[in-house]
């Protein structure tokens, strides 16, 4: 069993950076996957990106590679997405995943936190 809630999403301009950060707690946390999955108002949700419990294995969307990173600390049971180049269609509710691994994560098969708002202004 694993809870995770999001933090660190707001209103920011087009072109800038926003790092959102999700806490994780639960006993087989050390062991899981993690990833992110964004949905825009109207639209499905969507794969971002995913890692590994190792940090071997980092999985983005093609949408979001090279702008955005994906990253974690296990030692204080975090994980974090940081955003650079922000664009408008970037705006959506960003919602941390968990998962015994990485393609579980992708396949929308884990935890799911309750999402943090990104919203980009042009």
């Amino acid at each position: 069993q694993v809870q995770l809630v999001e933090s660190g999403g707001g209103l920011v301009q087009a072109r800038g950076p926003l790092r959102l950060s999700c806490a994780a707690s639960g006993r087989t946390f050390s062991s899981y996957a993690m990833g992110w999955f964004r949905q825009a108002p109207g639209q499905e949700r969507t794969f971002v990106a995913a890692i590994s419990w190792s940090r071997l294995r980092i999985d983005y969307a093609p949408s979001v590679n090279g702008r955005f990173t994906i990253s974690r600390d296990n030692a204080k049971n975090m994980v974090y997405l940081q955003m650079n180049s922000l664009k408008p269609e970037d705006t959506a509710v960003y919602y941390c995943a968990a998962g015994e691994a990485v393609t579980v994560v992708a396949a929308s098969a884990g935890y799911w936190g309750q999402g943090t708002q990104v919203t980009v202004s042009s």
